[in-house]
């Protein structure tokens, strides 16, 4: 039997590109670090930490136990 005798059969071939998503995932991560940088250069007018930390704790506890 020749090459040229075998009947003609269809083939499909698929190609996986992978990858894909990566974007997305890119533009969150860059959100998120903007996010933070914006809150530390406003931290002090938004309130979150300051020059001075004020601790107030008292000379004596009284406990009383029946």
């Amino acid at each position: 039997m020749a090459d040229n005798d075998r009947p003609e059969v269809e083939r499909t071939t698929v190609v996986e590109t992978g990858g894909g998503g990566g974007g997305g995932v890119l533009a969150v991560v860059l959100l998120i670090i903007v996010v933070l940088v914006l809150l530390f250069l406003f931290r002090d007018q938004l309130g979150f930490g300051g020059d001075t930390t004020e601790v107030t704790v008292p000379d004596k506890i009284e406990v009383n136990v029946n």
